[in-house]
């Protein structure tokens, strides 16, 4: 398992290496010890899965806050995604900075993103499916989301998202959640 610091505080691109023989492969996803070395998050008490049917499907950006903030490991475990983190930690050095890195189930790597990070993805091909443990329960008074195209943040998507929700699509800019 290959662990890697991303452009973004506390946020690591994650890169599993497989066993291979006759029968088909074996890959350690997740490690305890190995995340604990990194000072890593590993009590993880929710998992999810967000299957997706059609290239472009946009999800995001999503996040927890307060004390039920979370940290997100995030792998597509069908097809392939573009996810990205946006660092709204206003004490961060990299306050407002984003990343985008492509998962994909065939090279089984992983997207750990720390708290206080939005997230959000879009599918790179139809039937892609997103596996994500998280480190707190959803919490539905703590739910707070931005616009995928806000200006503040300026992410480069790959692709234009074809479909998206309307909650998502309903999402202020994060200047206007910073004046309430």
């Amino acid at each position: 398992m290959k662990i890697t610091e991303t452009p973004i505080a506390g946020a690591w691109h994650i890169e599993a290496t497989p066993f291979i023989d006759s029968r088909g492969a074996f890959t350690r996803t997740f490690c305890q010890k190995t995340f604990s070395a990194f000072g890593l998050e590993t009590t993880f008490v929710q998992c999810n899965l967000s299957s997706n049917k059609s290239k472009a499907t946009l999800r995001g950006l999503h996040m927890q806050t307060g004390e039920h903030s979370e940290v997100k490991l995030v792998r597509a475990v069908a097809g392939r995604i573009y996810d990205v983190a946006v660092d709204l930690r206003p004490t961060s050095p990299t306050y407002l900075q984003w990343y985008g890195v492509e998962l994909c189930a065939d090279k089984q790597n992983a997207f750990y993103i720390p708290r206080g990070c939005a997230h959000g993805f879009i599918t790179l091909e139809d039937n892609s499916d997103l596996f994500y443990q998280v480190s707190d329960e959803y919490a539905p008074g703590h739910e707070q989301g931005y616009r995928w195209d806000d200006a503040a943040f300026g992410i480069q998507w790959p692709l234009h998202p074809a479909i998206i929700s309307d909650k998502d699509c309903a999402y202020p800019d994060y200047a206007v959640r910073l004046e309430r």
